[in-house]
């Protein structure tokens, strides 16, 4: 029933492959698919509309399933007073060297002729940084919230941008100003936050899966991997075409570091004052990174189907106006039934580009299903059906349409989701001494499983040598004897290093 679905690639053709240059390939891609774009302000993007569209997809999705947990959106400000980064010794350390400063609040023309400066006389009693992130800001204002166990937990998540000054950037990846979602909460006991901690990886753990099709590794940093101020920090990885790790997103328990940092106490059913105990989540426009780099081939992008913002299009070949309103009666009939089910249908009947560009522009966009209705098809009550994933078509019954797709949907999510994992486990494997070791990180290999002495001087040299770093420590590891690959001394379970973005 299928046959290859070949064409001339009016777009595509022009895109780096990913062997030849597989960063090349990546940044061409962005662009080209109308994703982003650099802006005029060094380090930062613009996302644009087909790009916001997407992330909008993963925003409602995760809004959602936030929602769900009992959390509840608020907003806090942009600009964090520098004295308050200084009551969390570990938290600005982890942050200083990414810090942009907001000095003064005024412009003025240069009395020298030289245009508009800085108003010298404007400057801000105290200086205020741009968030980085939002623990300092929130943890203040929790203090006026909190005064009695009756108050807690706090479940609160905020959508916002943040700006992380980056000397080396990429579209999505790392940028200095990115968009993120941030979760901040309060609870009375330790046992409470840690729980909390653990779901929110499981909720990003299910998205991840189930709705981008990534499959992921749940485990828990090192403690030179750690967000500065946690206690503890839970990760999912993700691996990517070219042998990379991708951080997919974390939930830090942050023990009571931020409350005592910003005396924030409550009386406890005893009577007692106690400080709270403090969790924060996040994910990030990195995430678009991940899904390029996942699914994505030679001829463009590779969308699942329910993160696509249109899951099909219909493409309508035609002669002339009669033609275009007989292909047109079909195709609405055909839209009404598809959204009836919830699927997302265009029909691009523009007059401007020919079928074979828009054919080209919707595999380049990854768009998950093409239909292609002509006067034949009219003729023998069929549509033409095209795969993105597969480069496969087929020709399907008119009233069997509406049945065939929801299933091909179903498949496609489910297809490119068993891809990514075989990739998975066909680039993971052990390293049981440092010849091992060392002879993979020459490359890009994936996820490679090796035991650790647990200290932090020996992460750090095997970082100095090889340029891969822990990536998690898995939470489901099994206890295995062993001993560190490079330094020999004795390891109770391995953990997963990769060269990572």
């Amino acid at each position: 029933m299928y046959k290859s679905y070949t064409k001339l690639n009016y777009m595509a053709k022009h895109l780096t492959t990913r062997e030849a240059d597989y960063s090349k390939w990546y940044n061409e891609l962005v662009v080209k698919a109308d994703l982003a774009q650099n802006s005029g302000v060094r380090g930062s993007m613009v996302i644009k509309p087909y790009g916001f569209a997407i992330w909008e997809r993963i925003q409602a999705d995760l809004d959602r399933r936030f929602k769900e947990t009992g959390h509840m959106n608020a907003y806090f400000p942009l600009f964090i007073p520098k004295s308050y980064f200084s009551k969390e010794a570990s938290h600005v350390d982890g942050f200083a060297k990414e810090c942009a400063v907001v000095t003064h609040y005024r412009l003025m023309d240069d009395p020298n002729g030289g245009g508009v400066v800085v108003d010298p006389s404007a400057k801000l009693e105290e200086e205020l940084i741009v968030r980085p992130t939002s623990e300092t800001i929130i943890w203040d204002t929790y203090k006026d919230w909190i005064q009695s166990y009756r108050d807690l937990p706090i479940l609160v998540n905020q959508w916002a941008n943040v700006v992380r000054w980056e000397m080396r950037t990429r579209l999505f990846l790392r940028t200095a100003e990115f968009l993120w979602q941030e979760g901040h909460t309060a609870h009375a006991t330790k046992e409470e936050a840690i729980t909390e901690a653990e779901t929110m990886l499981n909720v990003y753990t299910d998205f991840v899966q189930d709705v981008m099709a990534i499959p992921v590794l749940r485990g828990l940093k090192t403690e030179g991997e750690r967000f500065a101020g946690a206690l503890e920090t839970y990760c999912i990885e993700a691996l990517m075409q070219d042998g990379k790790a991708l951080q997919a997103g974390t939930s830090h328990f942050l023990g009571q570091n931020f409350a005592k940092a910003f005396e924030v106490k409550f009386q406890n059913k005893e009577g007692k004052q106690e400080y709270v105990w403090a969790t924060s989540w996040g994910v990030s426009t990195r995430l678009m990174g991940a899904l390029i780099m996942t699914h994505s081939d030679d001829n463009g992008l590779v969308l699942p189907p329910k993160l696509a913002p249109y899951q099909v299009v219909i493409v309508p070949i035609y002669k002339g106006q009669e033609q275009l309103d007989a292909i047109s009666e079909v195709a609405e009939d055909l839209m009404g039934q598809l959204r009836a089910q919830g699927i997302t249908v265009k029909y691009d009947n523009r007059d401007t580009h020919k079928p074979g560009w828009k054919f080209n522009q919707y595999e380049l966009q990854g768009i998950p299903l093409r239909i292609a209705i002509g006067p034949k098809d009219l003729e023998k009550g069929s549509v033409e059906l095209a795969r993105r994933d597969t480069l496969t078509k087929e020709f399907v019954d008119q009233k069997e349409v509406s049945t065939k797709i929801p299933e091909l949907l179903d498949e496609i999510q489910h297809t490119l989701f068993q891809k990514a994992l075989d990739f998975r486990e066909a680039h993971s494997q052990e390293a049981n001494s440092w010849e091992e070791f060392e002879a993979l990180m020459k490359g890009n290999p994936g996820f490679v499983y090796a035991h650790w002495d647990g200290t932090t001087e020996t992460e750090n040299k095997i970082k100095e040598l090889t340029k891969a770093t822990i990536r998690c420590i898995p939470l489901d590891a099994k206890e295995e004897d062993g001993v560190c690959v490079l330094t020999g001394k004795p390891s109770k379970q391995r953990v997963v290093f990769a060269k990572a973005y």
